[in-house]
């Protein structure tokens, strides 16, 4: 038996054929329903044409294309299969002695093209796709509303040295100043002042009405001034986030960032979650794959709307799933990794039994 015959090769291009049709498909109408949301924001901005274009949708078309991956991959299976399951096509493969597990070679050589393309696109094409798509909104849309500065910050900018502030305004001015440095668990020098205030002409930052408490084995040491001109481990835009700034660093990015924060001690729930989101959801292309194979190869009362009815029932009820498991990882009680990879561990047991079903 050929290790990817005639049989093979057309089941590939149904597969891949129906996908990347139901894609645009759906990508038309995505794009014709937000540019009719959004046109009285282009026109009273008076914003460039080409501009709408180049940085706005080429960049929204990829992220809405790897956003409903999963699911278009699910109904693509689900409609061809049930197509050739009517056409009695799967009846007459499986007639010629072919096994239920080797009619699966296509579908799974397909999946791992798509969860290939949806890694690619979701780790190193998109983030930088939606750093021009969020610079875009901030703006000509929001007018500088996604962005947003912190409140009671603590951080570890270096080994040894944690800082705090009670407020960083948008002006870069951090109110209420501390600065501790450690050797081990023994507390070595304090600095506390007014304010600190990022001088951008120099790069440096100046801090206003500050006292130092320095502290040696047998004494300490005090000083104080008015200002002081001083370099430190961290700038402005680390005090500024903006709304799923996570989703534009390509993911070497991602995981390097990650571990800056947590070197500084700050929550990286969310970026976690993206994380592992850019492998978990590649995997489920076949998950999906199988369980839509599954259920359109049989004949069944009721039809192709039938098996389309199961599939979005199916498809959506995993998209649930995910975001239920999702915000238990943000409210702290769940892992991330585990919150992100719930969904598929229990739906690989449904492509399991679905499979064993069906090679009946």
């Amino acid at each position: 038996m050929k290790l990817y015959g005639t049989a093979d090769i057309y089941i590939t291009k149904k597969f891949l054929g129906t996908f990347f049709y139901a894609i645009a498909l759906i990508l038309s109408i995505a794009v014709v329903f937000d540019m009719a949301e959004n046109l009285d924001e282009f026109i009273s901005k008076d914003i460039p044409g080409m501009v709408i274009v180049t940085d706005y949708y080429l960049n929204f078309i990829p992220y809405f294309a790897n956003l409903f991956s999963p699911l278009f991959t699910f109904i693509a299976v689900i409609y061809f299969t049930s197509k050739m399951a009517y056409n009695t096509e799967i009846i007459a493969i499986l007639s010629s002695g072919v096994s239920y597990a080797r009619l699966m070679r296509p579908y799974l050589v397909s999946a791992l093209v798509l969860a290939i393309f949806s890694y690619t696109l979701g780790g190193y094409v998109i983030p930088p796709a939606n750093r021009t798509l969020n610079e875009f909104r901030q703006f000509y849309i929001d007018n500088n509303n996604r962005v947003s500065v912190e409140r009671n910050i603590h951080r570890q900018i270096e080994p040894g040295v944690y800082i705090y502030m009670h407020s960083f305004s948008a002006n870069n001015i951090g109110n209420r100043f501390t600065m501790e440095v450690f050797d081990g668990m023994e507390l070595k020098e304090k600095l506390t002042a007014d304010n600190i205030r990022w001088d951008k002409e120099t790069g440096k930052w100046i801090i206003n009405n500050w006292w130092k408490r320095i502290i040696h084995e047998d004494y300490e040491e005090f000083e104080k001034g008015y200002r002081m001109d001083t370099t430190l481990n961290i700038v402005p835009d680390d005090f500024k986030t903006m709304k799923n700034e996570m989703e534009s660093f390509t993911t070497p990015a991602l995981k390097k960032e990650i571990k800056l924060m947590k070197m500084r001690g700050l929550n990286t729930v969310e970026w976690e979650i993206e994380k592992h989101k850019r492998v978990a959801n590649p995997f489920s292309v076949f998950i999906l794959t199988i369980i839509g194979a599954g259920l359109a190869s049989r004949k069944i009362k009721g039809g192709l709307g039938l098996h389309l009815g199961l599939g979005l029932l199916l498809s959506f009820s995993y998209i649930l799933f995910m975001q239920i498991s999702t915000v238990f990882a943000i409210s702290g009680n769940t892992p991330p990794l585990v919150a992100v990879w719930i969904p598929n561990i229990a739906y690989s047991l449904i492509a399991f039994f679905v499979f064993r079903w069906a090679a009946r």
